[in-house]
């Protein structure tokens, strides 16, 4: 068994590791986990009073992946929910659907009874309208929000710097291979966008068979590279975890146009090893990782490579 989840996520490893440890459903497992950080209101690129869009919306992601079956379900810009790694989980349980976003995400959310919320705080509108007050011009003020949003686009960038996420990767007691993911995406980012963590096989992807895969930062490179399918299916080839994270990384590094900022690819082979890097990272990139022979989770620091 094992559990992997980058340090934005430690206040629900704990948690999830002792589940794991009773024999709990790893899918399961890693998803309790996260509803434990979507409700950390110090974490401010998951769930609750995190960063809202252009407009002060705090638009929701998330997914979860069961690497048995290969199903999956995701949400994408949802409000008004407190747990959208939930609503995930039960778009892959009660729905022949993989992926739900906005309007039909928030109706499936209110069908099943899911956990209501407020999740822009006084803490995110505050930091929002600061946000605003710097980057717009009085004219723009003064019409705000019908203004063209084009027009401030590149102010789309996150205050810590990071694009962060939650992500969560387990093998349980009958070695199922899981994934799951929470975010805000980016701050201040324009209404509607989506990363790569509710994109299946972008953010994400599990298989038992091989290993599985998930991605923080920047999205729009995970997407266009299909990089967490991609290092699942460089593991089936034969590659080691090292290897097959490498040979992804490499491929987001190919890519020379459009927005390129860091990315961080957090792995596990269906063995149990495991690796994190950061591409091009400036900043120290830390992870959390639990074991049965572990007496509590271990913080470790990924490796960072520059292509």
């Amino acid at each position: 068994m094992i559990l992997l989840a980058n340090y934005e996520g430690r206040s629900g490893v704990e948690y999830a590791a002792k589940l794991l440890a009773r024999g709990e459903n790893g899918l399961r497992a890693i998803v309790e986990g996260i509803k434990i950080v979507e409700s950390n209101l110090d974490i401010h690129t998951v769930g609750m009073s995190s960063w809202p869009n252009i407009l002060g919306q705090l638009q929701l992601d998330a997914a979860v992946m069961d690497g048995n079956t290969r199903r999956t379900g995701a949400v994408g810009a949802l409000r008004n929910y407190k747990h959208p790694v939930e609503v995930a989980y039960r778009v892959m349980t009660d729905i022949d659907h993989e992926i739900l976003v906005g309007d039909g995400a928030e109706r499936f959310a209110h069908e099943i009874g899911a956990v209501t919320a407020v999740n822009e705080t006084n803490s995110s509108l505050t930091a929002w309208r600061k946000h605003l007050e710097n980057v717009l011009t009085a004219e723009q003020k003064q019409l705000f929000p019908n203004i063209r949003l084009l027009d401030i686009k590149s102010q789309a960038v996150d205050p810590e710097k990071l694009f962060d996420t939650t992500v969560y990767l387990s093998i349980d007691h009958e070695a199922r291979i899981s994934t799951a993911t929470s975010t805000s995406g980016w701050a201040w980012k324009y209404p509607g966008r989506l990363g790569d963590s509710p994109i299946i096989g972008a953010g994400s992807y599990a298989d038992s068979r091989y290993g599985a895969c998930a991605c923080t930062h920047t999205g729009e490179m995970s997407i266009r590279a299909g990089t967490a399918r991609s290092v699942v299916l460089y593991l089936k080839m034969g590659l080691s975890v090292s290897d097959a994270v490498y040979e992804s990384a490499r491929d987001l590094a190919d890519l020379k146009t459009g927005y390129l900022d860091e990315v961080t690819i957090h792995a596990v082979d269906k063995d149990g090893n495991y690796k994190v890097i950061g591409l091009n990272s400036s900043e120290t990139i830390r992870y959390v990782v639990w074991t049965p022979s572990m007496s509590a989770p271990q913080v470790c620091e990924a490796e960072i490579i520059n292509l």
